[in-house]
């Protein structure tokens, strides 16, 4: 690990740990510094804002999607399954403080984020992420992510929510020609 992603990884347990506090509108980058207990300027020269946090905080996640590994005979709708439930299973742990920050920042800026979930989802099964396949996988992990958030307990709703969409996701592709 680098020294940046070592400052990275510290920044961003610092802000779940915030958000899961007080408010993320009341979370600044210095108050993400002092509790990860990393020099600000050092902080700012890796992440000039809250944003940059959160996105390296994606990205780890999206790792955790990467890092599945599924049966060889596995079918690509058990592959994109299997990958998008070891991402949730990555955030579970961090559930309170990601719907904080969720509720705190507007859609928008919260769904510039899906493509590149989704991206890795799609390529951690082994399909290739097409525009029209990464559309339909970004709308999939919206969709999913609403249902996580009021989904308390074994997930059973999210792995439900997830399985139908998926399904739907291929069934649509399949009907432009675009399939998996």
């Amino acid at each position: 690990m680098t020294a940046a992603e070592d400052i990275l990884d510290r920044a961003a347990a610092a802000a779940l740990a915030l958000a899961a506090d007080r408010p993320w509108t009341q979370v600044s980058l210095r108050d993400i510094a002092v509790k990860a207990e990393i020099p600000f300027a050092e902080l700012y020269a890796r992440a000039d804002g809250k944003a940059a946090v959160l996105n390296h905080l994606a990205a780890r996640f999206d790792r955790a999607a990467l890092g599945t590994a599924s049966a060889e005979d596995a079918t690509t709708h058990d592959r994109l399954f299997d990958a998008a439930m070891a991402r949730i299973e990555a955030m579970e742990p961090h559930r309170a403080a990601l719907i904080a920050i969720s509720r705190s920042e507007r859609l928008v800026i919260s769904a510039l984020r899906f493509p590149r979930t989704a991206r890795a989802i799609l390529e951690a099964a082994g399909v290739d992420a097409t525009p029209a396949r990464l559309t339909a996988m970004t709308a999939v992990w919206a969709r999913t992510l609403q249902v996580w958030r009021d989904d308390e307990g074994a997930l059973n709703r999210t792995m439900a929510e997830l399985d139908k969409r998926l399904k739907q996701l291929a069934t649509g592709l399949e009907k432009v020609g675009a399939g998996l």
